[in-house]
C-alpha cells in the first residue's frame, strides 16, 4: 500500500491501469482526449509489485482494482465512479488544477 500512496500523492492524477485492460484505456481516453489532461498512467501488469499493487487497490476500497483514478492523492475509484463524476458534472472541478493552462 505504501507504492500506492506514494505514487499517488506524487502524481496529481494518476491511473493505476492494465495494458490489456479495455476499461483503463476508455478511462485514460476520457482524461486525455476528451477532458484535455494528462493522467500519469501506471501499468501495474508492468511492475515486479503488480500483484501487491492490486490487492492494496483492494484492500484500499477499490471495486475493481484497474483502472483505479486517484486525483490529489485521494482514491476516486473505478470507471463506475469516474463515469458517473463526469456524467454528474463533478469532475471537471476536481481536474482544474491539472489543466497546462493553469
Amino acid at each position: 500500500m505504501d507504492k500506492v500512496m506514494r505514487l499517488a500523492s506524487e502524481n496529481g492524477l494518476m491511473i493505476f491501469s492494465k495494458s490489456s485492460c479495455c476499461l483503463c484505456y476508455t478511462v485514460n481516453i476520457l482524461f486525455s482526449d476528451q477532458l484535455g489532461v494528462s493522467p500519469y498512467v501506471h501499468e501495474i501488469d508492468q511492475d515486479p509489485e503488480g500483484k501487491e499493487i492490486e490487492k492494496a487497490l483492494i484492500r484500499m476500497g477499490c471495486s475493481s482494482p484497474v483502472p483505479a483514478v486517484f486525483i490529489g492523492g485521494k482514491l476516486v475509484g473505478s470507471t463506475n465512479e469516474v463515469m458517473s463524476l463526469h456524467l454528474s458534472g463533478n469532475l471537471l472541478p476536481l481536474l482544474k488544477p491539472y489543466y497546462s493552462f493553469n
